[in-house]
């Protein structure tokens, strides 16, 4: 019988270093990998601010080796949730969400470790660290007070509810744009309509094909399909660049730049209360509005500079954009196109 040790030890979550191991790497192995980990690093935590002092290695060494075997599990977790997404994956994805966020806000939120800092850049020892260590442990700094360290009682307690939820919110609506990219394809069946394709489109779309036919159904080839064209980066890009089919390129089009806005997986609600929820949370904060809070760690120094920028690079470029699109009209009308010039 295996031990809990055992398959602890085994896990390919829990490797000690190295990339991370996405061939053996499986739903299963998420729960009792993360919860490991947060275990660890409680404990670990506890030690540092127990015993941190004012000084790079007694807080800034401590905290980096305490970040270094939760990230190892937990990264790997978040990018196969993005590039392997299935009902397994996300359920164990979702049921250590919320303990990750909540270990996040205890480091964000530790008062000694805190302490530990601003008595390190108010210090004698600030001089002796390097330009590098000093916007280190500046970068803590703010990002302690962005999580909410400087909060107290119900203010404290709001911000943490927001995070979570905030956190839930991101997950469901990337999701959402998942399953809506999933559950939308084309099917081509003449192959006149693959004109022009190059031979890496009809064989990725043969291949979709193939993956998705229902039990039975004739095998699907690059060289006479059925060709299925789905929302897919590495197919939908192509297609719109190379299809010469003007119905088929805005029915494809058009499902992919509105995926996610309708039905079961419409994120409007989620869009809406994340941006309810972020002003809630830059006002806890002390800023304005989530733009200042979100550029205090950017190198622009205001919402009005970002405007200002943003404002600059339209008036330069506005005569030379309307110069591309008339060069586009006449290509088209050179090339035989007669209807409107549209976006697909």
């Amino acid at each position: 019988m295996t031990s809990d040790m055992d398959t602890l030890e085994n896990n390919p979550l829990l490797q000690p270093a190295g990339l991370p191991q996405f061939d053996v790497i499986t739903p299963e192995h998420v729960v009792p990998a993360v919860r490991h980990c947060i275990a660890a690093a409680e404990k670990e935590l506890a030690d540092i601010e127990q015993n941190a002092s004012p000084t790079w290695d007694g807080v800034m060494q401590p905290l980096e080796e305490l970040d270094q075997p939760f990230e190892q599990a937990w990264g790997p977790v978040g990018h196969l949730l993005s590039v392997q997404n299935s009902p397994e994956i996300r359920a164990a994805h979702e049921e250590v969400l919320q303990d990750v966020v909540n270990f996040g806000l205890r480091v964000g939120q530790s008062q000694p470790i805190y302490k530990s800092l601003k008595a390190i850049k108010e210090g004698d020892a600030w001089n002796s660290l390097t330009e590098t260590q000093q916007r280190i442990v500046d970068d803590k700094l703010l990002n302690a007070e962005l999580a909410g360290v400087g909060l107290q009682g119900e203010a404290l307690e709001k911000f943490n509810q927001i995070a979570r939820e905030l956190s839930k919110l991101a997950t469901d609506c990337s999701n959402h744009v998942l399953d809506a990219t999933k559950a939308c394809s084309l099917t081509i069946t003449d192959a006149a309509d693959t004109e022009g394709w190059p031979d890496s489109l009809k064989q990725l779309t043969a291949q979709s094909h193939n993956q998705a036919k229902d039990e039975g159904a004739p095998e699907a080839t690059p060289e006479a399909g059925p060709w299925r064209v789905t929302l897919d980066g590495p197919i939908v890009q192509p297609f719109l660049q190379h299809s010469r089919n003007r119905q088929q390129r805005e029915q494809v089009y058009r499902a992919y730049t509105t995926r996610a806005s309708s039905g079961e997986l419409d994120n409007t609600d989620i869009i809406n209360r994340t941006l309810k929820l972020r002003k809630q949370k830059a006002a806890l904060l002390g800023y304005k509005n989530f733009a200042e809070l979100s550029l205090a760690k950017k190198m622009a120094p205001s919402v009005e500079a970002v405007l200002k920028l943003s404002e600059e690079l339209r008036v330069a470029s506005y005569d030379n954009a309307v110069q591309d699109l008339e060069d586009l009209k006449e290509l088209a009308a050179a090339s035989g196109q007669t209807e409107k010039l549209m976006h697909w």
